[in-house]
C-alpha cells in the first residue's frame, strides 16, 4: 500500500524558514513525478511546486519562485520543500502528491494519483 507521509510543518513568523519533507513507502513505490499544493482556508488546493524524476527539472507557482526550493531524495524514497522568506498569505495545509505514470513535472492535480494526510504550515505577521 502506497503511504506518503508529511512532516516539517508549524507556526513561524513572517521572513522565517521551515523545511517540510514527504516521505513515500510502499511495495516496489518508486515514484516518478511529486509535487507538492496548498491549500489555504477556505480556498481550493493549489500547485506550489513539482518535480522530475531525476531532480533535473522543476517548476513554481509564480507566488513562490526564488523563496520556495523544492528538491527530492531518491535513495530515501523523500521529497522535500525547502521554504524561506515565508509570508503570512503562505499559510495553509501542505499535501506532497506522487504519480508513476510520467517524470515530468507538472502543476496539474489530477497528474498525480497519490496523495498525503497534509501538513499545516502557518505564518504569522
Amino acid at each position: 500500500q502506497v503511504q506518503l507521509v508529511e512532516s516539517g510543518g508549524g507556526w513561524v513568523q513572517a521572513g522565517g524558514p521551515l523545511r517540510l519533507s514527504c516521505a513515500a513507502s510502499g511495495r516496489s513505490f518508486r515514484p516518478s513525478r511529486m509535487g507538492w499544493f496548498g491549500q489555504a482556508p477556505g480556498k481550493e488546493r493549489e500547485f506550489v511546486a513539482a518535480i522530475s524524476w531525476s531532480g533535473g527539472s522543476t517548476r513554481y507557482a509564480d507566488s513562490v519562485k526564488g523563496r520556495f526550493t523544492i528538491s527530492r531524495d531518491n535513495a530515501k524514497n523523500t521529497l522535500y520543500l525547502q521554504m524561506n522568506s515565508l509570508k503570512p498569505e503562505d499559510t495553509a495545509v501542505y499535501y506532497c502528491a506522487a504519480d508513476q505514470r510520467s517524470a515530468q513535472p507538472t502543476s496539474v492535480m489530477t497528474g498525480y494519483d497519490y496523495w498525503g494526510q497534509g501538513t499545516q504550515v502557518t505564518v504569522s505577521s
